[in-house]
């Protein structure tokens, strides 16, 4: 089922199926700016990563002395969410853990997504409810893909990125396991504009840690941004499939991160991790600004 959301500029819609969003389009010209998931290159747009984010070492984790296998980015984006509330401009998605959640997730929870239209902003809210006795563990973040080149226009290598600094950022790099491998590579900004080069995910995902920025904008040809995500996250990833020249690249807030290649912890060790009391709320949002 979809959902669709409207204002005087821009229309966007929403698949229950993991509460993700399909679509952005500007009604001024009519241009599409997500991702389309065509197979070929990736089958989703903008899943949501829950409970975790990223892969785990030996895909599993342990928690209380016993190991729970889980792939990467957890099980939400791949669950049917259903629909709270709904209105013109905004709407939300609640998924609820149930039986075959708790074998894999040993948590009681309600995860809430949110989408709010304001002018030329999408806002993404997520709410995490603890509706254990216990302590819960998780991870969440966000993984939505942007056209690029935009509508068609030019090679993906002609367009930038642009970061809110103008120092160069610290990045690290996956091993074939999805794990972190490599830390501290420098990913030279010139002063916060980076070109895109056709090599630039070779090795897969960056991952940039540390709240080194907090505005990631993709810019045309003649380095004028036509999108820009807004986020406070601890950190996040920029990726596009290695070796396809896929046509989009994505932007990633992210309150977690895969495991090092390195780690040997429980759950509960999880870098970048975030803790729920009982009865306890986390609350965080990302926007996307159509210009």
């Amino acid at each position: 089922m979809q959902v669709f959301l409207e204002n005087e500029q821009l229309k966007v819609r929403i698949n229950t199926f993991g509460g993700e969003l399909a679509s952005i389009i500007k009604k001024e010209t009519n241009v599409e700016y997500m991702w389309n998931a065509d197979e070929k290159y990736w089958k989703r747009t903008s899943p949501v990563l829950f409970p975790i984010v990223g892969s785990l070492k030996n895909k599993e984790f342990l928690y209380e002395g016993k190991s729970y296998p889980m792939g990467q980015h957890g099980f939400a984006r791949d669950m049917e969410f259903a629909i709270k509330s709904q209105s013109d401009s905004e709407a939300w998605f609640v998924l609820e853990s149930d039986e075959e959640t708790l074998k894999k997730y040993p948590f009681a929870f309600q995860l809430e997504l949110g989408y709010r239209l304001a002018e030329n902003k999408l806002y993404i809210l997520w709410h995490v409810y603890n509706q254990d006795r216990k302590e819960m563990y998780f991870s969440i973040g966000g993984h939505p893909a942007f056209m690029c080149p935009l509508d068609g226009k030019g090679k993906q290598t002609d367009y930038f990125i642009s970061f809110d600094t103008d120092k160069d950022l610290k990045y690290s790099v996956l091993n074939e396991e999805g794990l972190v491998a490599i830390e501290d590579e420098v990913l030279d900004t010139h002063n916060g504009m980076m070109p895109v080069d056709e090599h630039l995910f070779d090795r897969d995902a960056l991952i940039i840690e540390g709240h080194q920025a907090g505005t990631v904008s993709l810019c045309d040809s003649n380095k004028k941004p036509y999108l820009a995500v807004t986020f406070d996250s601890p950190l996040f990833g920029l990726w596009s499939p290695a070796g396809k020249n896929a046509p989009f690249i994505c932007i990633e807030p992210w309150y977690g991160r895969c495991d090092k290649a390195s780690f040997d912890g429980t759950l509960k060790d999880r870098e970048y991790g975030n803790t729920l009391q009982p009865d306890q709320v986390f609350e965080a949002e990302y926007t996307v600004e159509i210009f």
